[in-house]
């Protein structure tokens, strides 16, 4: 069932924004087809909903469709059917530059190569993410500042990349993708290129963001990164397929139940 698109028409009143019980994120049939010859199916047609100030986790491994599934999620892809609704916005038919404008008002990414500006400090980096922003120069400083001093970096906002360890880049990165206030927290990988020790500290962050009612979505092939959602979905050869999250396992211990 393909659902009616949730967009304003052209003269009609502005619609509300979402309301706390409309899910951030809501597949219908969604899929992804290559056209060929001969066509690949990368992401087959699945439901997935992510509702506000849940931690959901992806798992999969590498050729599964996890970065299909990250393409259509971020609105990088469009999907070849279904519907997708965004803060209930079905965007699934948007084209390129209005799918570009909603990514900037839904969805902070976090990568796990950080994608940062070498020779650019932190600040001027968390800045540069709100460059589209009709904010003045003084205020989108100052939520850059408040964003790096919350993911624990306001002691280091004038070094450049070059001069942090690579936890510390992927905090800036953290605050770029939390600066414009998203919906959505999207992150893949986001532990991939650190050390045991960082890697929790930087999950410990999503926790905490997340306890803070940010709704996270991260996209993993590690099953300890995993664990740190409420609930996970597993895929594997484009096919998505719900897991028990932490909350699931831990009713399951309880219970005396093996997983």
């Amino acid at each position: 069932m393909r659902l009616r698109a949730h967009t304003r028409r052209r003269g009609s009143p502005q619609a509300p924004g979402p309301g706390p019980q409309t899910p951030v994120m809501e597949f219908r049939g969604v899929g992804l087809t290559y056209p060929g010859p001969p066509p690949v199916t990368a992401l087959r047609p699945c439901d997935l909903i992510v509702r506000r100030g849940e931690f959901v986790t992806v798992i999969g491994p590498s050729g599964s469709g996890k970065s299909t599934f990250l393409n259509v999620a971020g609105l990088l892809d469009a999907p070849t059917e279904g519907s997708y609704l965004l803060d209930g916005i079905d965007v699934a038919g948007a084209g390129e530059a209005a799918r570009a404008a909603l990514r900037g008002r839904h969805i902070g990414f976090v990568f796990q190569s950080f994608h940062l500006m070498p020779h650019r400090s932190a600040l001027e980096n968390v800045t540069l993410a709100m460059v589209y922003n009709r904010s003045g120069r003084a205020d989108r400083t100052a939520r850059a500042r408040a964003a790096l001093i919350r993911v624990g970096l306001g002691h280091r906002i004038d070094a450049v990349p070059t001069r942090l360890s690579g936890g510390e880049r992927q905090r800036v990165a953290i605050a770029r993708a939390l600066v414009a206030r998203p919906s959505l927290l999207l992150c893949d990988e986001p532990t991939g290129n650190l050390d045991t020790a960082t890697a929790e500290s930087v999950l410990a962050l999503l926790d905490e963001l997340h306890a803070e009612g940010m709704t996270v979505l991260v996209i993993t092939h590690d099953p300890a990164v995993a664990a740190h959602g409420e609930r996970t979905v597993a895929i594997r050869d484009g096919v998505l397929a719900e897991q028990p999250g932490r909350r699931a396992r831990r009713a399951l211990s309880r219970e005396g139940v093996a997983e």
